[in-house]
């Protein structure tokens, strides 16, 4: 599934096996005011997989990552986009439940799971911090649950532009990283669903397509309107 494979697993343990997908820096950097180490990974890198130790935790700098688990029967869920400024590693459990791949190239900042817990015991700053990316999390795992159970194609697809417009802070444009297929595995649908629907919001005079990456909004309101639905 990817041509591109690198760990932080393999990072951690100074592996020379020939991995390629990262660039450790010699720099670090602040990060939950721990000292973080600055990492970059080549689009389609996987930065953990299903089932790693959960030892560290992350948050993005720059570029786009997903997270994705494969079913049972072969299909993929999507259960997030990490943007500049999101975080993942805080998992409930010892191991990671998803994988989280890089869908361009990607430079995240990472710590320890266990130094930030013990600083968190230190600091109330530290621990606020922690709590807050907990609850953001959750929240947008509750928000992902309703857009899967209950919304239409055209209502998932009008939620999910006004989620792209509202993290990118933008009212008319927006870029998408990802594919037409990784939306439609985030989304529930098929790609063909996706695209269909798409065609469909920009007959109605609701977006324009440029290219299959960029849409301008052109009636946010109409999208607003899905979203809330």
């Amino acid at each position: 599934m990817l041509t591109s494979v690198a760990t932080t697993r393999s990072i951690v343990s100074n592996r020379t096996d020939g991995a390629r997908g990262f660039v450790p820096s010699a720099r670090h950097t602040s990060f939950l005011g721990l000292t973080g180490i600055p990492l970059h990974f080549e689009r389609g890198a996987e930065i953990v997989a299903e089932e790693d130790p959960a030892e560290h935790i992350y948050q993005v700098v720059s570029g786009t990552a997903r997270t994705c688990k494969l079913l049972c029967n072969g299909r993929r869920q999507i259960g997030a986009f990490l943007m500049a400024g999101d975080y993942f590693g805080m998992e409930a459990r010892d191991t990671h439940c998803f994988a989280v791949e890089a869908i361009t190239d990607l430079h995240v900042v990472m710590v320890s799971r266990s130094a930030a817990f013990a600083a968190a015991g230190r600091d109330t700053a530290v621990a606020r911090s922690l709590w807050d990316i907990t609850a953001r999390s959750l929240d947008a795992c509750q928000q992902h649950a309703l857009l899967l159970g209950r919304k239409t194609a055209v209502e998932k697809i009008g939620s999910f532009l006004s989620e792209m417009a509202e993290r990118q802070g933008s009212d008319d444009e927006i870029d998408l990283p990802m594919s037409r297929q990784d939306i439609a595995d985030y989304l529930g649908l098929t790609i063909e669903t996706v695209s269909r629907t798409m065609t469909q919001l920009e007959s109605a005079g609701t977006i324009a397509l440029p290219t299959s990456r960029h849409v301008v909004i052109k009636r946010p309101h109409e999208l607003e309107r899905l979203s809330l639905c």
